[in-house]
């Protein structure tokens, strides 16, 4: 049933594929480069939607919103270089950005059951990144459910020559983890959640 608001079907246009898209902002280079500007501009407009789809009780508690990005190949390599690890080549891995408990134990639990997924399905485990957080401006009921923010880093196995293949494989990789941490006893299972898994982007939230 259509909205008495939407205009008739005509052309492409289908008044049955309408759907919310409260406060989405869309910053793009028409060449496809990559920039330090884009992400600029893209959170001067994440910082400009009031409603992003929902708001707390508190004014500095919200929906977690954030940004899709380009898988950003030579800040990782810089910044994965500090704690010891090499990252292969631009789309020979993926990164998966992942919400894990606070407790250490609970999050090393999840951490297991993500690299079991990723030796099951014969891609290459290559190593962990903690990401940088500050929760200085967050509201109480934000810092009640703060999870911890860690990057899984996945290399692409050798005989896996397609990119569309291995995108396949990490999503596959995302599910099993997903519901072998849900089927799990593992305290604060509810604080794990995985915003992106990708050889080609990544979510920051």
């Amino acid at each position: 049933m259509t909205h008495p608001m939407e205009p008739p079907k005509q052309g492409l246009y289908d008044p049955a594929f309408e759907r919310d898209a409260c406060g989405v902002a869309f910053v793009a280079d028409l060449q496809a480069r990559k920039s330090h500007d884009i992400v600029k501009k893209a959170l001067e407009a994440l910082v400009n939607l009031d409603h992003r789809g929902a708001c707390g009780c508190e004014t500095n508690t919200g929906d977690g919103a954030g940004i899709l990005l380009q898988m950003p190949h030579k800040f990782l390599e810089r910044e994965t270089a500090k704690a010891g690890l090499k990252l292969p080549a631009y789309g020979e891995y993926g990164v998966g950005m992942l919400f894990l408990p606070p407790d250490a134990a609970a999050r090393a639990a999840c951490e297991a059951i993500v690299e079991k997924a990723v030796l099951d399905e014969g891609q290459k485990l290559l190593g962990w990144r903690t990401v940088p957080t500050s929760n200085a401006t967050l509201g109480p009921t934000a810092k009640a459910g703060e999870p911890k923010v860690r990057q899984v880093f996945i290399g692409r196995a050798a005989g896996l020559t397609d990119a569309a293949a291995f995108e396949r494989k990490l999503f596959v990789i995302r599910r099993r983890a997903e519901n072998a941490v849900k089927a799990s006893a593992i305290p604060q299972r509810g604080l794990f959640y995985v915003p992106s898994l990708s050889h080609k982007t990544i979510v920051y939230k």
